[in-house]
């Protein structure tokens, strides 16, 4: 599995031969090995593939929140083993799953804790960090909330209060797994447009896993493709021209129209949007 892009002094993030996985009492477990990725700066890449592909586990190594099996990782071609925490957090923000330990904390706090890697040991927020939490918060719109207690929140107003935890660490990095998993279809595309524009207009990294997969190919200017058996990347237009993108999720169910350059059902007779009323 390799990704045949060379690195450049433009990318923020590469790796070289990697090996992701997991170590357990069985034995070593390899996800996928070989991984030579680049993201570029100013970019937003959607990572695509079926659940259980090992989406979750790349973006964990990437950001040293989960041990690589092999292989070199760069951030700014700085290896990622020698940056010390702190320093990542300047560096790269991220955005997971997990369930939120539980505690009063307002959306104010929970957003505010995105600048830890900025205060003092006491914690004590400065007038800029104040303005950082508070442009965040308008990013996302959820002003109107944010002295209410973040467990008064719904799931998707709580993955919103996430995404503008990171976007206050202000970094030039920023990771997100699932982040509209909770969200219905209007505001996913709100947060998918908030990201897009956050790449485009600020010259942040945004790399997302995602299921949402027609608003990556509408709005990413990159994808990465990861199959059991094969990791590929490059834009829209490059992965339709060699059948990666056709063949990302082979069901009898689904297919994909090169014309809309999106997946469709297929039905008996042709393939659209809509299934078939026969």
């Amino acid at each position: 599995m390799s990704d045949v892009k060379n690195p450049t002094a433009t990318s923020i993030l590469r790796s070289e031969q990697l090996a992701i996985g997991y170590c357990s009492k069985k034995g070593t477990h390899y996800v996928a090995e070989n991984l030579n990725l680049r993201l570029e700066r100013g970019q937003l890449v959607c990572l695509l593939g079926k659940n259980g592909v090992g989406k979750s586990t790349l973006l964990r190594t990437l950001s040293k929140t989960q041990h690589k099996l092999g292989g070199t990782i760069f951030i700014e071609d700085r290896e990622l083993s020698e940056i010390d925490s702190s320093q990542l957090a300047q560096k790269m923000s991220l955005v997971l799953t997990e369930k939120i330990p539980d505690s009063q904390l307002t959306v104010f706090e929970l957003v505010a804790l995105g600048r830890q890697p900025y205060t003092n040991w006491l914690g004590k927020l400065s007038s800029e960090d104040h303005q950082k939490v508070d442009t965040a918060i308008k990013q996302v719109k959820l002003e109107a909330l944010s002295h209410r207690n973040y467990f008064e929140l719904s799931d998707g107003q709580l993955q919103k209060v996430m995404i503008a935890r990171a976007l206050a660490q202000d970094t030039d990095l920023i990771l997100l797994d699932e982040p509209t998993a909770h969200l219905d279809l209007h505001h996913t595309i709100e947060v998918f447009q908030l990201l897009k524009d956050l790449a485009t207009n600020t010259n942040k990294t945004i790399l997302i896993s995602t299921h949402e997969v027609n608003l990556a190919l509408a709005l990413a200017d990159d994808l990465w493709l990861m199959r059991p058996d094969k990791f590929v990347s490059g834009s829209t237009a490059n992965l339709i021209e060699s059948q990666d993108l056709q063949n990302l999720f082979p069901t009898e169910q689904l297919t994909f129209n090169e014309k809309l350059k999106q997946f469709v059902f297929r039905t008996q007779d042709t393939d659209t949007g809509l299934p078939s009323k026969k």
